[in-house]
C-alpha cells in the first residue's frame, strides 16, 4: 500500500467529509486492500479479533441507504421527513459504504473463558471497533476518499442482515459512507491541550 503522508498528517486529514460523489479514486481491489489491512493489524482485547466488516460498493451501496430511508420513512414525522430523506441521498450519491460489526459469539466466548474480566469484554468490544473505524476511516482519507461515520443501528440492523447474509451474531456498530471528496470541510475549532492534557515527569 502506497502511503504519502507520515501519521500525524494522516491523522490531521481525516476529517468529517459530507459532500461526496461516485466518482472512482482507486480500485475497488485497493479499496478491498485497505480494509483487509486495517482489520488485520487494528488491535482488540486478548487478540479476540472480533471484528467484522461488510463493504458494500456501487448497487450495494445504493440499496443500504434505500434501506436506511424506507426504515427511517416509518418513524420520523412526515413533515420532518424531507431533511432525513436529503441526508440519505447525500450519502447514497457516494461511492461506498463500509459496515462495522463486532461478532457477538466471540466476546461471549471470552466472558466464559475469562470469568473474572466478564464485565469488560463488551467495553473492550467497543474500544476495539471504534480503533478499527479509526483506521478505516483514515486509510480511506490517505487514498483520496471522504467519509463520516454514521449510527443507524440498531433501526436497521435486521434488514442488513436479510440483505446481506449477515450472520446473527454479529452486531453492527456503524456505518462509514465514503466517496470523492465535492466539498471541504469547515475549519476546526481546538480546545486548549492544558485543560485536555496531563504530563507529570
Amino acid at each position: 500500500m502506497h502511503v504519502v503522508k507520515n501519521f500525524y498528517e494522516a491523522i490531521e486529514g481525516r476529517r468529517s467529509i459530507y459532500g461526496i460523489s461516485k466518482e472512482t479514486v482507486i480500485s475497488d481491489e485497493k479499496i478491498q486492500e485497505a480494509v483487509e489491512h486495517a482489520v488485520k493489524y487494528t488491535p482488540s482485547a486478548f487478540n479476540s479479533q472480533s471484528a467484522r466488516v461488510v463493504v458494500l460498493l456501487g448497487e450495494q451501496h445504493d440499496k443500504l441507504w434505500n434501506i436506511t430511508k424506507e426504515t427511517l420513512r416509518k418513524i420520523v414525522p412526515k413533515g420532518a421527513f424531507s431533511s432525513t430523506e436529503e441526508k440519505m441521498n447525500a450519502f447514497q450519491v457516494g461511492y461506498g459504504t463500509v459496515l462495522f460489526f463486532e461478532d457477538q459469539e466471540v466476546i461471549e466466548q471470552l466472558e466464559q473463558k475469562f470469568a473474572l474480566y466478564k464485565e469488560n469484554f463488551k467495553v473492550w468490544s467497543e474500544q476495539s471497533t471504534g480503533m478499527l473505524q479509526l483506521v478505516v476511516w483514515t486509510s480511506l482519507e490517505l487514498e483520496g476518499y471522504g467519509a463520516t461515520l454514521q449510527h443507524y443501528n440498531p433501526l436497521i440492523d435486521e434488514e442488513v442482515k436479510k440483505e446481506w447474509g449477515v450472520p446473527a451474531t454479529w452486531k453492527l456498530t456503524a456505518q462509514m459512507p465514503f466517496g470523492k471528496p465535492t466539498a471541504v470541510p469547515n475549519e476546526k475549532e481546538f480546545q486548549s491541550l492544558e485543560a485536555r492534557v496531563k504530563v507529570y515527569k
